[in-house]
C-alpha cells in the first residue's frame, strides 16, 4: 500500500530542464545587497526590501541562482505571493533568467492555490472528497443566510454578509470552530456566533465545498493531525519563499510555520521578502508582527535590508524616511538613490477642499502644459469620499482621469441608491429610481409584490408610486406590505413638501436619515459600510453647493458622465490602499488633516497600532511619487455640509524641514510674521498643534504607549494655522466694517457662516476665518 507521502507526491516527475546561464549573466546588474541576498541560500533568511529597492529581481534571482546552482529541482521550491499576477510575473522572469520556460515550477503561486492543491491530495483527512468545489463569496453569503434562516434569526438584523465577514475573520485566524473561546460567540448575533460558524461548516461538509479561508485552516488541520504528510512536504520543498511576507495573517503565517519547521529539527531553507514599513493592511487580517518577529520564529536568521532605491529622488527618500522613523514598530532602514538633486516635496495649505480640487487641477494642467502625459500624474486619497472634489474639478476642466480601485464617485451603489431618493423626490413618476429603493433597505416587500406593482402600474398606464396607492386603496395589499407601502408613501410626500423649503444639504441629509438607509449602511457588518457612510456625507456636502435640489440633480447628472479617453492619457485616481506596488512621476497627496490622514476611526479602533498602520499609509503615499511629491491640506472641510476648522495631519510636522518647499500663500490664516515662534522650522508656513483636536480615545491610548510628540509641534513661516472657534461663533454681516490684526481695516463682502471674504482698506480681496476678525 502507497504511503501517504507517496500518494501526495504520485505522478511522474516532470522532465528535467537543463539550465545553461553561467552566474555572471544573472548576477549582472544587482548591487552589494541584492547579490547577498541571491547567494545567501542556506537557512532563514529576511529580505528587508524597502520600497523601489529592487526586490522583486533580487527574488526571482535567487530562484534562478538556485537552480542554476542544482541546489533544487524546479518541484523541489515553493514560492508563494498573493496575487496570481504577481505569481504569473515571477515565473516569467524566472524564465527569462535561465533561457526558458520551466513546467516544473509547479508550487509557485499564491498561498491559496498553493495550499488548494495541498488539500485536493488529502481531503479525506479533514472529511472532504478530492473532487470538493471552492465556493465563491456570492455562494458564502448565500450560505450564511441559510444558516442564519434555519436558526430562526432576524436576517434584516443579522445578515448573511456580516456573517461571512465574522468567519472570515475567524479563518483568517486559522480558528475552526472548537478553537474559539466563548467569548468570541458575541461577535454575532447575540451569542449565536460559534453555533451558526460549526452549522456553515457542517453545511460545506455536506456539499462537498470549501470557502477561500477553508483552504488554509484545512492544511493548518492536516499538518496538525497527521505529521507524516506534514514531514513529507517539509522534505519536499527544500527551499521555501515567500513574498509580501509583511501582509500574511496569522493563517498564512501558521501554515508556513508548520511547513518550514517540519518535525525533523532541521534549520528551513527559508526566505521571507517584505517591507515592515509597508504593511498597511491590518483591517483585512494582515499582521506586522509576523514579519518584526521573524527572527525569535527561525534564531540564526539573516536579515538582509535592501535600501538602495531605483525609482524615486533623493528629497522624496529623506521625507518618507523621516516620517516612518516616528514608528517603533519597525525593524529599522534607511533608503537612499545614487541621483543627485531632485525636486523638493511641496507642501501646500489651503483654504478648503474645492481649492485644493482647484489648485491640483491647475498644476497638472501646468505640468500637461510642459509635455508631461496625464497618465503619469496621480492622486492618492486616503478615503474614497475626497475623490468626489477632484472628479467634479476634472470634469469642469475636461482633464480625463480614471479611478483605480472602484467606481467613481457618482457610480458607487451608496451614491446611486441617495440620489434615487433624491430623484424620486423630485420625481415621483421615476420609475427606475422607485424601483431601485423602495426595498433599500428592506421594508417587508417580497418579490411577489414587487411583480404584482409593476403589472399593475403597466396595466393602468401609471407609475410604481401610484400603483403602490392604487393597490392601497383596493385593499390589494396586505399585512407588512401595506404597513411599509402606507409609510413609504407618506415619507415621500412628505419628503416633496419639504423639498419646497428646505435646501438639498439637510433636505439629502432628512431622507437618508428618515428612510433607514444611513442606519442601514451603520448596522451592515460589511467592511466597507463606514467608507460608504463618508461617501454620503460627502454627497450632503455636495448638495450644500446648490439653492434647490433641481440645480443639484442636473449637475449630477453633468458630473457623472464619463470623460473621454484622450491621447495624453488621464489622471490616475485611488486611494493610497490601491496604490501600493505602483509608481508615478508625479504624485499628488491630498487631505493631509486630522481625522482624515491620520484617519480618526483608525486611531479610535487601534489606538497606537492604528496610528502606526497610518504613518506607514504615508510612507507608503511618498513613495509612489519617482520625480515630485505634492502634500496639501485645507484649513476648513465641510462635513454634512457645515464648515469645520481642520488641523493639519501630525505627519505633515513630521517632514524634514530641508526637503520641503511651501507654496502656501502668506497671509492666509492671518497671523503676522512677528507672531511667529522662535523655534519655527519652515520659512513660509506656521502650524500650531492644537491639543484638544487630539483628545480621540485613539490619540489618548496612542500618546500613553507611543513615541511622544514634541510638546510644541510648529512649522513656521508667514502664515500660521491655529484652530479657531466653532463656526457661527463669530458673525458679521455683508458691508459691515471689520478689523484685522495683520491687514488692518475692511468691508465684508461675502459670508457663509465663519468663511468671509472681506476687502481690506490696504491689501485687497482676502478670505478670513471670522474669529480672526473684530468689529471696527
Amino acid at each position: 500500500m502507497a504511503s501517504l507521502s507517496q500518494r501526495a507526491m504520485s505522478g511522474a516527475a516532470p522532465k528535467e530542464h537543463r539550465i545553461d546561464v553561467s552566474e555572471e549573466s544573472y548576477l549582472e546588474g544587482l548591487n552589494e545587497a541584492q547579490r547577498e541576498a541571491v547567494l545567501t541560500t542556506e537557512g532563514p533568511v529576511l529580505m528587508l526590501a524597502g520600497a523601489g529597492t529592487g526586490k522583486t529581481k533580487a527574488l526571482t534571482t535567487r530562484i534562478a541562482h538556485i537552480l542554476a546552482s542544482q541546489r533544487a529541482k524546479p518541484w523541489e521550491i515553493l514560492a508563494v505571493t498573493f496575487t496570481n499576477k504577481a505569481a504569473r510575473e515571477m515565473k516569467e522572469r524566472i524564465g527569462k533568467l535561465v533561457g526558458g520556460e520551466l513546467e516544473g515550477l509547479r508550487w509557485t503561486g499564491t498561498f491559496h492555490s498553493v495550499a488548494a492543491n495541498i488539500l485536493r491530495r488529502h481531503a479525506e483527512i479533514v472529511g472532504l472528497k478530492p473532487s470538493f468545489t471552492i465556493i465563491d463569496t456570492d455562494d458564502q453569503i448565500r450560505l450564511c443566510k441559510q444558516v442564519i434562516e434555519a436558526a430562526g434569526l432576524d436576517e434584516k438584523r443579522w445578515t448573511g454578509r456580516g456573517l461571512a465577514a465574522v468567519i472570515d475573520g475567524w479563518k483568517n485566524k486559522g480558528q475552526t470552530p472548537s478553537d474559539l473561546p466563548p467569548h468570541e460567540a458575541d461577535l454575532f448575533a447575540d451569542g449565536k456566533g460559534i453555533a451558526l460558524y460549526r452549522e456553515y461548516q457542517e453545511r460545506l461538509m455536506t456539499l462537498n465545498a470549501a470557502d477561500f479561508g477553508d483552504l488554509l485552516v484545512h492544511n493548518i488541520s492536516i499538518f496538525r493531525r497527521e505529521p507524516e504528510v506534514q514531514a513529507e512536504y517539509h522534505r519536499r520543498f527544500r527551499y521555501m519563499l515567500v513574498d509580501e511576507y509583511q501582509d500574511t495573517n496569522v493563517a498564512q503565517y501558521l501554515w508556513l510555520r508548520l511547513l518550514a519547521k517540519g518535525g525533523d529539527g532541521e534549520v528551513p531553507n527559508l526566505c521571507v521578502v517584505g517591507d515592515d514599513d509597508q504593511s498597511i493592511y491590518g483591517w483585512r487580517g494582515a499582521e506586522v508582527e509576523n514579519i518584526l518577529r521573524f527572527e525569535k520564529d527561525f534564531p540564526g536568521a539573516k536579515v538582509i535590508r535592501l535600501e538602495q532605491n531605483y525609482r524615486s529622488t533623493a528629497p522624496i527618500l529623506a521625507a518618507a524616511s523621516a516620517v516612518i522613523d516616528n514608528n517603533q514598530g519597525r525593524l529599522g532602514k534607511t533608503l537612499f538613490t545614487d541621483q543627485d538633486g531632485g525636486e523638493l516635496i511641496k507642501l501646500r495649505g489651503v483654504w478648503d477642499g474645492e481649492e485644493e480640487a482647484r489648485t491640483i487641477a491647475e498644476d497638472i494642467e501646468a505640468e500637461q502644459m510642459k509635455g508631461r502625459s496625464l497618465s503619469h500624474m496621480a492622486i492618492l486619497v486616503r478615503a474614497s469620499f475626497q475623490m468626489r472634489a477632484f472628479e467634479e474639478r476634472f470634469n469642469t476642466n475636461g482633464i480625463p482621469y480614471q479611478v483605480v480601485g472602484g467606481p467613481r464617485f457618482y457610480e458607487r451603489e451608496e451614491t446611486r441608491d441617495a440620489l434615487a431618493y433624491l430623484r424620486l423626490v423630485r420625481n415621483v413618476a421615476d420609475d427606475l429610481s422607485f424601483s431601485r429603493i423602495i426595498n433599500k433597505p428592506r421594508r417587508g416587500f417580497g418579490d411577489k409584490t414587487l411583480t404584482q406593482l409593476s403589472v399593475i402600474a403597466r396595466q393602468n398606464g401609471m407609475s410604481l408610486a401610484a400603483a403602490g396607492q392604487l393597490m392601497l386603496e383596493t385593499n390589494e395589499l396586505k399585512g407588512k406590505a401595506k404597513t411599509a407601502m402606507m409609510a413609504f408613501l407618506a415619507s415621500l410626500e412628505r419628503w416633496r413638501e419639504e423639498a419646497e423649503k428646505t435646501a438639498p444639504a439637510p433636505l439629502a441629509e432628512m431622507v437618508l436619515e428618515e428612510s433607514g438607509y444611513t442606519d442601514y449602511w451603520k448596522n451592515s457588518k460589511n467592511v466597507s459600510a463606514p467608507s460608504k457612510l463618508e461617501n454620503l456625507k460627502e454627497l450632503v456636502n455636495a448638495a450644500s453647493e446648490f439653492e434647490t435640489l433641481e440645480g443639484y440633480l442636473d449637475h449630477v447628472s453633468l458630473v457623472a458622465e464619463r470623460t473621454s479617453d484622450s491621447e495624453d492619457g488621464q489622471v490616475w485616481l485611488m486611494t493610497l490602499h490601491a496604490a501600493k506596488g505602483l509608481e508615478f512621476p508625479v504624485v499628488f497627496l491630498p487631505g493631509w488633516e486630522e481625522e482624515i490622514f491620520p484617519s480618526k476611526r483608525s486611531l479610535d479602533e487601534s489606538g497606537n497600532a492604528g496610528l502606526e498602520e497610518e504613518r506607514r499609509l504615508a510612507y507608503v503615499g511618498i513613495t509612489r511619487a519617482r520625480e515630485s511629491c505634492r502634500i496639501s491640506f485645507a484649513a476648513n472641510r465641510q462635513v454634512y455640509g457645515r464648515w469645520q476648522n481642520a488641523l493639519p495631519s501630525r505627519f505633515v510636522d513630521e517632514l524634514p524641514e530641508d526637503q520641503v518647499d511651501v507654496l502656501s500663500e502668506p497671509g492666509l490664516y492671518g497671523v503676522s510674521a512677528k507672531e511667529m515662534p522662535a523655534q519655527s522650522r519652515f520659512a513660509d508656513l506656521v502650524l500650531e498643534e492644537t491639543s484638544s483636536r487630539y483628545e480621540t480615545p485613539g490619540w489618548k491610548r496612542a500618546r500613553q504607549h507611543g513615541r511622544k510628540r514634541n510638546a510644541d509641534p510648529s512649522i513656521e513661516g508667514t502664515a500660521r494655522l491655529v484652530a479657531s472657534s466653532a463656526p457661527g461663533d463669530e458673525t458679521f454681516c455683508k458691508g459691515e466694517r471689520v478689523s484685522h490684526k495683520k491687514f488692518g481695516l475692511g468691508t465684508v463682502m461675502r459670508s457663509e457662516g465663519n468663511k468671509l471674504e472681506v476687502e481690506f482698506d490696504e491689501v485687497g480681496n482676502k478670505k478670513v476665518i471670522a474669529s480672526f476678525l473684530s468689529a471696527a
